[in-house]
């Protein structure tokens, strides 16, 4: 019997896998592609999810093609199929449908600029180009390992380290726009084996299509497992991407170290004041000359008047105007009164930021929406209470608090003391775990030199798990006193370490413990002819053989005094005597240096 032919209207699709569009990334049926290019691109993956909703739009593509794009696989036919043919629409229908099609389009302009109109001031006012980025000279600046000969990027694999707000994801973006790459950004929050495995096939792509490299930034890298941090080492080995990772955490501690080799790690320290200051001002510049009343003359439908007609925040003006900033005097600005931003205002924000440039515009951006009557420290009063400590008791800050606190108690700082322990409890630290550290300082810095200082730690401890916060926090701050003004010595804490290391350097052929040492009732001594002197039995010092023969004569611990093992620094204990010691000299200086 004869095969029975295929009907028109059982085609079969045999093109209708996606494929990413190399240009803009939207994955589209294969046979559809040359098509999605000629049109530029203009259906991003919001369309085609939308379209998809609408069985107009599913049609109407279909019939432009003569079959359907929403096809994944033959499928068989049904009696249904054989006994109805496909019905042609008439010009009308798709007329109507291209009508419906345009208004599930016109709603979505209008979410774009509405988006882009209420994103945060620190979003819209990112810097365009590296010349507008403000701090972190030590890493862009001049002679920078960024950056080749001729100032192309030469970006590698980096890690960006430092703490939030000090320019990280900026960085990278303008790294990417100077080596004239594609981007691709992902967050590790969020991201999942599948999306990174899916954007580093497609950068190995496009890299074998076109010869386009691609730049993946990652931003908090950190929180990526060991299991997805290895997922990105063969593609980083084979330079299918570069990736630009930014942590807030130390890397040592949280990447791969097979991961870790492959890249650069370069610190991105903490915006100074001056850096803030040029920030808030550029943005307060860019605001004004934004304004509605400085481009009343704009036509009325270009893009910067779609920006306009949603509600923003009024213009600004400087009370006392910096001599950089260009814009309206008070005098000449039409329409009703502005808030006052004075130079006071904006070195507040600075000193409240703490160097972090999103918080510093987050502040501006609550000055903006501030009433024109509002008190000016009314506003400051209402911009402290809006900035939260930035404090977590399992990352940096944690160990970086505790340490200050420890230092600065070794360092005989009470005030300096009394701070990092206030800044601790106050952003919520367990207090318990403060008394822990503080009982170890009184035996590794204070030791025999106080013999107070363990117990009061000891006793420290115990009301802390007692009485807890924010009973307990006077008794800490007694306790950090007490240990930053007693006298300090490692005598015992650098002798237990020396013996450890002798312990250390025989392991495995340790020497036997001495006879006269050994537990050996004094009788069966005698009978061995070992003699074995009882202290307390004499009236002087007496010789006994209390370490094994080959360690004889070695120096565990130090004698009360002994100082040949220290530094004398003449430079830094001058200034010393300068900033802490109201110019006067030290009175551990020798004689004829005093004089």
């Amino acid at each position: 019997m004869a095969p029975r032919k295929r009907r028109v209207s059982e085609k079969v699709e045999t093109n209708t896998s996606l494929v990413a569009c190399p240009a803009c990334s939207l994955r589209v049926p294969e046979g559809r592609l040359y098509k999605h290019l000629a049109a530029d691109c203009y259906r991003s993956e919001t369309d085609a999810s939308s379209s998809l909703s609408h069985p107009e739009i599913i049609d109407l593509i279909s019939d432009d093609d003569g079959k359907s794009a929403s096809s994944s696989a033959p499928s068989s036919p049904t009696p249904a199929t054989r006994s109805a043919p496909r019905k042609r629409k008439n010009s009308a229908e798709l007329s109507g449908k291209c009508d419906r099609i345009s208004s599930y389009k016109r709603p979505k302009q209008e979410d774009n600029s509405a988006v882009e109109v209420t994103a945060p001031l620190a979003d819209r006012l990112r810097p365009d180009t590296l010349d507008e980025f403000i701090g972190q000279v030590q890493v862009i600046g001049p002679n920078s390992p960024l950056f080749d000969e001729n100032g192309e990027a030469s970006t590698g694999n980096i890690i960006f380290w430092g703490p939030p707000g000090c320019g990280k994801t900026t960085l990278a973006r303008l790294l990417a726009r100077r080596a004239d790459a594609t981007f691709k950004e992902l967050s590790a929050t969020i991201a999942g084996v599948n999306e990174v495995r899916a954007v580093f096939n497609e950068a190995r792509g496009v890299l074998q299509s076109n010869g386009r490299r691609t730049i993946v930034f990652i931003d908090e890298i950190h929180r990526f497992t060991r299991t997805q941090q290895d997922e990105l080492i063969p593609y980083v080995e084979r330079g299918y991407v570069q990736i630009i990772g930014a942590t807030t955490e130390n890397p040592s501690f949280e990447l791969n170290r097979a991961l870790l080799g492959l890249c650069r790690v370069y610190v991105l320290e903490r915006l100074t004041d001056e850096d803030v200051v040029k920030i808030i001002e550029r943005a307060v510049a860019r605001v004004m000359s934004s304004s509605p009343r400085d481009k009343q003359d704009t036509p009325s439908g270009s893009a910067s008047t779609q920006f306009e007609s949603a509600e923003q925040p009024p213009p600004l003006f400087f009370a006392e105007p910096p001599s950089d900033v260009d814009g309206p005097s008070p005098a000449d600005a039409p329409g009703p009164p502005q808030p006052r931003i004075t130079k006071h205002i904006i070195t507040s924000i600075a000193h409240l930021a703490c160097g972090d440039a999103r918080t510093a515009l987050s502040l501006l951006e609550l000055v903006l929406h501030a009433s024109p009557e509002t008190p000016e420290e009314t506003l400051l009063d209402t911009l402290r209470h809006s900035v939260s400590t930035s404090y977590d008791r399992t990352g940096d800050s944690h160990y970086d608090c505790i340490s200050a606190l420890h230092k600065s108690v070794r360092g005989s700082q009470p005030g300096a003391a009394q701070y990092w322990l206030a800044r601790m409890l106050a952003a919520g630290e367990d207090p318990v775990y403060v008394a822990r550290r503080m009982t170890v300082c009184a035996s590794e810095d204070i030791g025999v030199a106080d013999q107070r200082a363990l117990p009061l730690a000891v006793s420290t401890f115990q009301t802390c798990q007692t009485l807890g916060m924010p009973a307990c926090g006077p008794h800490l701050a007694q306790l950090v006193a007490y240990l930053a003004e007693a006298p300090k010595s490692t005598r015992s804490y650098e002798g237990y370490k020396c013996a450890e290391a002798l312990v250390k350097r025989g392991r495995g052929a340790l020497p036997p413990v001495p006879v006269a040492m050994r537990d050996i009732p004094a009788s069966r001594m005698d009978e061995l002819g070992v003699g074995y002197r009882y202290p307390p039995d004499f009236m002087h010092p007496v010789p006994n053989e209390y370490l094994p023969q080959r360690l004889s004569g070695e120096l565990i611990l130090r004698k009360e005094g002994d100082l040949s093992d220290k530094i004398w620094d003449e430079e830094a204990l001058r200034h010393w005597e300068e900033a802490e010691n109201d110019g006067l000299y030290w009175e551990g200086r020798p004689n004829d240096e005093a004089l």
